[in-house]
């Protein structure tokens, strides 16, 4: 903050001006509340203080000084920020404020890591407006509800989310996971510290602000082969700026990092001080991760910012698969084979299937029931592409609970539907490689009348 003669000159000046336009500077213009503390003079924030000037251009209010804190030989007029004070109107309004400002009047918080942001709203995935340096000191404006702040293992953090304002006017929300909060009444609010200065890395914001997938997140949605369970785990990498805890979260691997900043580290590199750990810009999209394992061995994981949320990737993809599924349901829902009996498909997705018994245990396992869920999650190899629609799980309900899954690849046309089976060995992840040397593969007439039986196998 500026010395005590900075302002006493500016206040000598106002007065000059004043006497000059107006003739007097004593017009008030209102009343508001103080919400940072003013060294010269000593008056605390959240104080009532009566206002006579606001000017746009030096960007300050002149106050006046309430009696109490009026000392000899200083004046009863001083200046403050515009952001630092809260105009009100009336009096009685600026009493009803204060009141509602007391209980975090006096309090304040010093930043316990470098790069904390300040979120446009009280959120961790909220734009990030402002970001503090180590020890910077800011004030409480009032405590917000907001969604908890989520630490690198998935678990809420403890603290709170807190409206602040920075001492150049900044203001915006905080968890308060990684602040320091004392109370403060008057005199040098920061003694000895250095004013923070401002590092603009847009670069760094850019790597900040974008949620990072592992590689094979977006080698699935290139390839248009979505695994929804992967997908549902979602793996990432998170920074932590909210809390200082950063995590590496992928199936491999699932690792956090505390560190007290992040720091440049070479062209479009920065370091998580405090921890062995590293991450790389490569382009907009793609970032590198390096950090030590357990050996001491320095190692890389590639992430990518996808080009939707997961959130909406999963809903698209749910949406996909019942609509193949609602597809099969109008066909039947019931379809009928002499040899391997009645298959019925039910619209919240379930099935039945009974007179199966040719295929237990040699495809269907005896601890299936004769019921169960499908599940759309498979895709073909162009190679099957030409020859099935597509590829379904049933999964059956199993014999003292759980589930048991027999994979499936299928077509429909007028007459029914046809079915193959899908060996495990043919399948690699969620798309069937290949057909079984010897393919058991069964043909279901749609039953569409009463007592109608067909049959065959092919």
């Amino acid at each position: 903050m500026k010395g005590s003669g900075y302002y006493k000159l500016r206040y000598m000046l106002w007065m000059t001006l004043c006497a000059c336009i107006l003739g007097s500077c004593s017009q008030l213009l209102g009343w508001g509340v103080l919400l940072w503390s003013a060294e010269d003079p000593p008056i605390p924030s959240g104080t009532v203080l009566p206002v006579y000037i606001r000017s746009n251009i030096d960007q300050v209010w002149v106050a006046g000084v309430p009696s109490e804190y009026i000392q000899p030989g200083v004046m009863d007029k001083f200046e403050i920020p515009l952001a630092q004070f809260e105009f009100s109107g009336s009096k009685n309004a600026a009493k009803t404020r204060a009141a509602a400002f007391a209980p975090l009047a006096l309090t304040y918080a010093e930043t316990l890591q470098d790069g904390l942001p300040i979120r446009e709203e009280p959120d961790n995935g909220a734009r990030r407006v402002y970001r503090l340096k180590m020890g910077q000191i800011i004030k409480v404006l009032n405590q917000a509800q907001g969604n908890p702040a989520i630490s690198a293992t998935g678990d809420p953090l403890p603290g709170d989310w807190y409206r602040v304002l920075t001492e150049d006017g900044s203001a915006g929300y905080c968890f308060s996971y990684r602040l320091r909060l004392f109370e403060h009444t008057r005199g040098p609010l920061m003694a000895g510290a250095p004013a923070p200065e401002k590092q603009e890395d847009p670069d760094l914001d850019m790597a900040l602000a974008k949620i990072w997938s592992p590689e094979s997140y977006g080698a699935m949605i290139a390839a248009n082969r979505i695994d929804l369970e992967a997908l549902g785990k979602r793996w990432r990498f998170s920074p932590g700026q909210d809390a200082g805890l950063a995590r590496i979260h992928t199936a491999e691997l699932d690792r956090t990092f505390s560190y007290t900043g992040i720091q440049p580290d070479g062209p479009r590199s920065w370091r998580f001080e405090g921890a062995s750990l590293g991450m790389t810009l490569q382009n907009d999209t793609t970032l590198a991760v390096h950090y030590q394992d357990d050996g001491g061995l320095r190692r890389t994981l590639i992430f990518t910012a996808l080009p939707s949320k997961v959130e909406d990737l999963i809903a698209q993809e749910t949406e996909r698969r019942n609509a193949l599924f609602a597809n099969i349901y109008r066909q039947g829902p019931a379809f009928v084979s002499a040899n391997y009996g009645t298959l019925i498909f039910f619209e919240d997705g379930r099935f039945t299937w009974s007179g199966s018994g040719l295929l237990i245990p040699r495809i269907i396992p005896s601890a299936a029931l004769g019921s169960g869920a499908v599940d759309m999650d498979l895709f073909l190899a162009p190679s099957l592409a030409g020859r099935y629609e597509g590829a379904l799980s049933l999964r059956f309900d199993r014999i003292g609970g759980g589930s048991v899954t027999v994979r499936f690849m299928y077509t429909l046309d007028e007459r029914g539907l046809r079915i193959e089976y899908a060996p495990p060995e043919h399948i690699e992840g969620v798309t069937v490689l290949r057909r079984d040397a010897s393919p058991t593969v069964i043909f279901f007439y749609r039953n569409r009348e009463p007592g109608f039986e067909g049959a065959g196998e092919f």
